[in-house]
């Protein structure tokens, strides 16, 4: 079991750069892959990006390659999300997920998560 709180959100103006991080409860943290998704009103939840238990192997959603960075911080218990260039197509309640079978891939499919913070919401005004 684990718990993931997500925090560092806010309004910021399109260019404008924004980190924001999840921390997770329990001893077992490097064993879960992790991952960030968002949710626009109205919209369906999408994949943003991801990262391996260990070797720091990640992946991209194409509307953020380039624009987002995905780290991890095993000791902390800490995953951030680095967002460079935002833009307001970027707004949206960002949520962060652990996948128990993180050992075997890297998921970016929702149901592919067993755990999920409350989220921390991101405006980017144009």
């Amino acid at each position: 079991q684990v718990q993931l709180v997500e925090s560092g959100g806010g309004l910021v103006q399109a260019g404008d750069s924004l980190n924001v991080s999840c921390v997770a409860s329990g001893r077992t943290f490097s064993v879960y892959g992790m991952g960030w998704f968002r949710q626009a009103p109205g919209k369906e939840r999408e994949f943003v990006a991801a990262i391996g238990r260990r070797f720091g192997t990640t992946r991209y959603a194409e509307s953020v390659e380039g624009r987002f960075t995905i780290s991890r911080d095993n000791a902390k218990k800490t995953v951030y999300l680095q967002m460079n260039s935002l833009k307001p197509e970027d707004t949206a309640v960002y949520y962060c997920a652990a996948d128990q079978l993180g050992l075997l891939r890297i998921g970016v499919r929702g149901d592919e998560y067993d755990y999920w913070g409350q989220g921390t919401q991101v405006t980017v005004s144009s």
